[in-house]
């Protein structure tokens, strides 16, 4: 799942396979950078913010700095293939964009929301993003307060909403409400450590950087990844009651009631 970990990861792979490189072709297939061509232009990084993809250019005319920008939610994947590897992740017909270089091709499968901006005008796509839980602006305080200044909502979506904090997606929004005993359901104002709670929140995102299995729990091992976490009817690991799940705003909820009880009304 392409939560801020594996944006992260992504952005790694693609840096060690592209960063460097002049690009010998391009292949955008969407609308609006159908003709754009990026051949000759130099990769200079490729970064995350939350769950956004920042690929840094530099331009072949100017060495002026341009970002492409992508964005993974729920089905968007990169990959890097070695020279005549077959391309073989997904289908065809979700090829987004193609980028060439000498020794590696990257290739964007189900991307959404793919721009090309001047590198000084990435504020208007993630100005609006709060603090990156694996970025350096990472600030437990300014979540908090961004978090705190809706204490009427629920804290399952306030968690979820990138304004807040930038990274979290709905595995660690379940996961780090069962370890904290909370439920989703509870208004922002209820929670007693909101510090507590995002800190967390990062300290499991940044145990899963480098690998691709996300885990809650410290086992790597097939279903036992997460406590509750896509395991609707089952035995909750610390009580035995049944996991339930149900949809919260537009997104779905994992929780045990036992173990994160509701809060009396």
């Amino acid at each position: 799942m392409p939560e801020g970990d594996t944006v992260w990861n992504t952005a790694r792979v693609l840096g060690r396979a592209l960063a460097g490189a002049r690009l010998t072709g391009s292949d955008f297939r969407v609308p609006r950078l159908a003709t754009t061509d990026l051949t000759g232009w130099v990769v200079r990084e490729c970064a995350s913010r939350g769950k956004h993809l920042l690929i840094r250019l530099a331009a072949p005319a100017d060495g002026a700095g341009w970002t492409l920008h992508s964005h993974l939610r729920m089905e968007g994947l990169w990959r890097a293939y070695a020279p005549g590897e077959r391309w073989a992740a997904r289908p065809a017909h979700l090829i987004r964009v193609v980028l060439r270089a000498p020794t590696a091709t990257a290739v964007g499968y189900h991307l959404h929301e793919v721009t090309l901006v001047p590198t000084d005008q990435e504020a208007r796509l993630v100005g609006h993003l709060g603090p990156d839980l694996l970025g350096a602006d990472w600030d437990p305080a300014e979540a908090v307060r961004r978090l705190a200044a809706c204490p009427d909502a629920a804290i399952g979506p306030a968690l979820l909403d990138q304004r807040n904090l930038a990274g979290v997606g709905n595995l660690y929004r379940c996961e780090v409400l069962f370890l904290r005993g909370i439920d989703p359901r509870t208004p922002v104002r209820e929670v007693a450590d909101l510090g507590s709670l995002v800190t967390l929140a990062q300290e499991l995102l940044a145990a899963n950087r480098g690998r691709w299995t996300q885990s809650t729990t410290g086992s790597l091992r097939r279903g036992q990844t997460t406590h509750v976490y896509g395991r609707r009817g089952q035995p909750c690991r610390r009580c035995g009651t049944a996991i339930r799940k149900e949809e919260q705003g537009e997104r779905v909820t994992y929780w045990c009631p036992t173990c994160q009880p509701a809060i009396p009304t």
